[in-house]
């Protein structure tokens, strides 16, 4: 301003001093908004044509130096004073808030302080004229401002409490001091005593009750009058001239300041902080924040840069309405953005715990201990061994051992920083920003989400070119411990964190997620069909019944991993934990989608043979006729291979079935058991659509029925338009005839001899069992034939043609016959609908139970 009235500088000396003060604090002035004014330049400029100011060009080229050089450090000191100032003021304040009243003035100041030195920072760190910049980076800024957030948000949270004391204080005191002023003065006009009287009169009628019955106060009108007074006793001939009566004066201006304390109370927010000019230093306000973010100590204040976005709509003006949606849009999009970003730094962090703490976990898993017993076992053997003083490796927990409280880890930073960041995104539950209202928990909670299914996906480690997957136990132990990290944050941010469960798992357990990408249900569902399956289909995969799993066969060229560790009974209980009854079910479906197609392939074979089956079904009780009409039968191998993968299949389907409702039972025992209940009491009248939908449910559950719903469903889809009903029932029913009449042939395979120590195969013809119970099951409910006559009609034809290989003499066709014997038993015993005494009738027990002899004699001498 002196630049204007320079004339006083040389003759005022007081102006001088406060003329250099101002040069040596700052180097530009805030012209509008982001327009700024070089002093230093202009002054000189403009004092360089004028005669006789060398002497001020000096001081104005002394000033810029002492700008330069101690203004950044000077104003520096300042902020971190007012950081510690404001720290103690908030504290005071959230623990007292009475205090507010009578220290309302502090905190206005301690405010406009703050927000002059933010603003006089902003300004010269995008106008810097020095090499050094360390004195304009302030990473401590965001603290600052956070502060200046907290009094703010106390003086809008305690508003009532204000106006209470200074509507107390308005009525009480002002109102009887002003009064006794007024009796005083010599002189009083009649325009000057009605307004000083209206003013008395005013302050006297509060009360208290206003404030509680949320009146609305609006003083505007008088101080409006206290500008007439002024105006009135400031004219050179007044008769009470205000320069007389400084007391008055001071007491008027207390007075108008206590109005704005009770009516203005936002205003006075928004003329003592608003800190809306960052609108217009974007690039400025996004590196104060990244700067924020790279520093843990700083980023519990990191909410303060969303929370100012709610001030740019201050700095639209009446007279520009067209700029106030870009305004708008700009803050939106910024707190958008640093919400998000706060949201990721999050959960980042998390991620890196959770990595840690899978990392921690599997140091738990049964493999890890085997090196361990093999030391034991090592040490206690006499045998010296051959390394001299093997290091012991570090048993699991010893992460959790420490010396000294010193001592920090990863896990503990990472916590820190954890707990830091989420007490920024919990500092408020939501905040409005023109209009729109942002819940920071919501961002974290989706940002969760979306990691977590990434996550869970990639720990599957499915790898498609060398048909690598993780164990699903150690997929589900990595899971828990991910979940339990997840869980914790409930201990740092209010969020529901079992919707982010249910969102994600329940997306797990379909075929794809909501964005479309394969979840674990399809990757584990394509490795099993596709992968362990498949090597059981070509012959490098046995089925062993009697532990429940499929184990490697010694084979040429070795499988790259062992099918028990991914199909025992706790394998596929972990498998049941992970996808639920939902991705079981979608598992199941697959399944059965693979045995349909073979079915598909066993009917053309069947209509192939369509006249020469025919006939062998009613001639099973003639030896000859039947031998020369099995020489007339194409494709008998294929047709037991096809069966024997669908029983290979039925079998895995059962392990799976069997794990999930262990698993249900576990989680609800109540449930399962009226589900069983359900269907263990079905009675035999009932219409079959009713028993569908109860074995339905039952399978859903993973009991055992006696139809499988799924191979119906699969099979029913499978009619064909060119051929009626009654021909597809001959079809079935012809199947069920080749199959009968084909196993004798299984007699002369090598691999059919008969495993006690397994209870099963190695060529897994064990599995047909299982296979001709259910296709015959699900074929006959399909047309509405007898499964039981169906199926007496196979044993008898079977049991006619596996007595006829006990009256051959060639030892190369009949070398695993007793083996073969032993199937009959176990689709018996399968079945639902077969009895011991069916079988007796058609093939004597006597057989049986020397099949078992010789095979387990056989097994003996083999082992011998």
């Amino acid at each position: 301003g002196f630049i204007l009235c320079h004339a006083a500088l040389n003759s005022d000396a007081a102006a001088l001093s406060l003329w250099k003060l101002a040069l040596q604090s700052s180097t530009c002035l805030c012209l509008f908004r982001d327009e700024v004014f070089h002093i230093h330049k202009a002054a000189e400029d403009l004092f360089v044509n004028i005669r006789g100011y060398n002497k001020r060009i000096n001081d104005i080229r002394e000033c810029k130096e002492q700008a330069l050089s101690h203004a950044g450090s000077m104003h520096r000191e300042r902020r971190k004073f007012l950081r510690s100032a404001l720290k103690e003021l908030a504290t005071v304040l959230a623990d007292q808030p009475g205090l507010l009243g009578p220290k309302a003035l502090f905190v206005f100041m301690a405010l406009s302080f703050a927000r002059d030195e933010i603003i006089w920072l902003l300004r010269h760190a995008e106008n810097i004229q020095k090499k050094s910049t360390d004195d304009f980076i302030d990473k401590h800024i965001a603290e600052l401002i956070f502060y200046m957030e907290e009094l703010r948000a106390h003086v809008r949270k305690y508003g009532p409490v204000m106006q209470r004391y200074y509507v107390q204080y308005l009525s009480g005191f002002d109102a009887v001091v002003l009064n006794e002023m007024v009796q005083n003065l010599s002189v009083c006009p009649e325009d000057e005593s009605i307004i000083m009287s209206s003013f008395v009169n005013t302050m006297t009628s509060l009360s208290v009750k206003q404030v509680e019955d949320g009146d609305v106060f609006d003083f505007r009108g008088m101080r409006l009058d206290w500008f007439r007074l002024q105006a009135y006793t400031s004219v050179s001939k007044a008769s009470l001239g205000i320069a007389d009566h400084k007391e008055l004066g001071k007491m008027m201006n207390t007075i108008i300041f206590h109005t704005k304390m009770v009516d203005s109370l936002v205003e006075m927010l928004v003329e003592t902080s608003d800190l809306s000019i960052f609108c217009f230093y974007s690039r400025a306000f996004e590196k104060m924040f990244q700067q924020c973010l790279e520093l843990p100590s700083q980023s519990r204040h990191s909410v303060c840069f969303p929370l100012l976005c709610a001030h740019f709509m201050s700095c639209t003006h009446e007279l520009c309405p067209e700029e106030r949606h870009h305004i708008g849009d700009r803050s939106l999009s910024l707190c958008n953005m640093f919400l998000d970003e706060m949201a990721k730094q999050a959960r980042n962090l998390i991620t890196d715990i959770c990595t840690e703490q899978c990392t921690l976990s599997d140091q738990l898993l049964p493999k890890h201990c085997a090196k361990t017993i093999s030391q034991a076992v090592n040490k206690k053997s006499k045998k010296a061994t051959g390394k001299k003083g093997e290091p012991e490796r570090e048993k699991p927990g010893m992460e959790s051992m420490r010396k000294n409280r010193l001592m920090v880890t990863n896990l503990d930073k990472l916590h820190t920083a954890l707990s830091e960041l989420c007490f920024s995104i919990n500092y408020v539950p939501n905040l409005v920003v023109w209009e729109h209202t942002f819940t920071p928990r919501e961002y974290l909670t989706s940002h969760l989400e979306i990691r977590f299914t990434k996550s869970i996906v990639g720990m599957t480690m499915y790898n498609q070119a060398t048909q690598e997957i993780a164990k699903p136990s150690e997929l589900l132990t990595s899971v828990r411990a991910y979940m339990t990290v997840l869980q914790s944050i409930e201990n740092y941010v209010t969020i529901d964190i079992t919707r982010v469960f249910n969102n994600v798992l329940l997306q797990q357990t379909q075929h794809l997620d909501s964005h479309g990408e394969p979840t674990i249900t399809s990757l584990y569902t394509n490795w099993y069909l596709e992968t362990l399956l498949r090597q059981v289909s070509n012959g490098h995969i046995a089925y062993f019944p009697a532990m429940k799993a499929f184990v490697n066969l010694p084979t040429e060229n070795e499988l790259t991993f062992n099918a028990e560790e991914y199909s025992d009974i706790s394998e596929m209980r972990s498998l049941s934990e992970l996808l639920g009854p939902y991705g079981m079910k979608f598992l199941s479906e697959s399944l059965m989608w693979h045995i349909s197609s073979q079915v598909a392939e066993l009917k053309k074979l069947v209509v192939e043979n369509m006249e020469v089956l025919t006939q062998m079904r009613t001639s099973f009780d003639k030896p000859d006729h039947m031998a020369a009409l099995f020489k007339k039968l194409t494709s008998v191998d294929s047709v037991l291979k096809r069966m024997t993968i669908i029983g290979v299949i039925l079998s895995f389907r059962s392990l799976a079935q069997e794990a999930l409702r262990d698993v249900l039972s576990c989680h609800i025992p109540f449930l399962v058991s009226s589900v069983e209940d359900f269907k263990d009491h079905i009675p035999r009248e009932t219409d079959m659509k009713v028993a569908m939908n109860v074995y339905e449910l039952s399978s859903a559950a993973g009991l055992p029925c006696e139809i499988d719903p799924a191979l119906v469903v699969a099979l029913s889809s499978q009619k064909s338009e060119n051929i009626s009903p009654e021909e597809e029932y001959k079809i079935a029913c012809l199947l069920m005839v080749f199959v009968a009449v084909s196993l004798p042939t299984l007699a002369s395979n090598v691999m059919s001899q008969y495993s006690p120590a397994i209870e099963g195969h190695c060529n897994n013809i064990h599995c047909l069992a299982k296979a001709i119970n259910q296709i015959a099951a699900a074929l006959f409910t399909i047309h509405k034939g007898s499964i039981e006559d169906r199926l007496k009609e196979f044993l008898a034809l079977a049991s006619s043609s596996l007595l006829k290989i006990g009256q051959e003499t060639d030892k190369m066709t009949t070398r695993n016959r007793e083996s073969v014997y032993l199937l009959l038993d176990m689709i018996v015993q399968e079945s639902p609908f077969l009895t011991m005494d069916l079988l007796e009738s058609c093939f004597p027990y006597v057989l049986l139970r020397n099949a078992y002899h010789a095979v387990y004699k056989q097994s003996i001498s083999t082992s011998a």
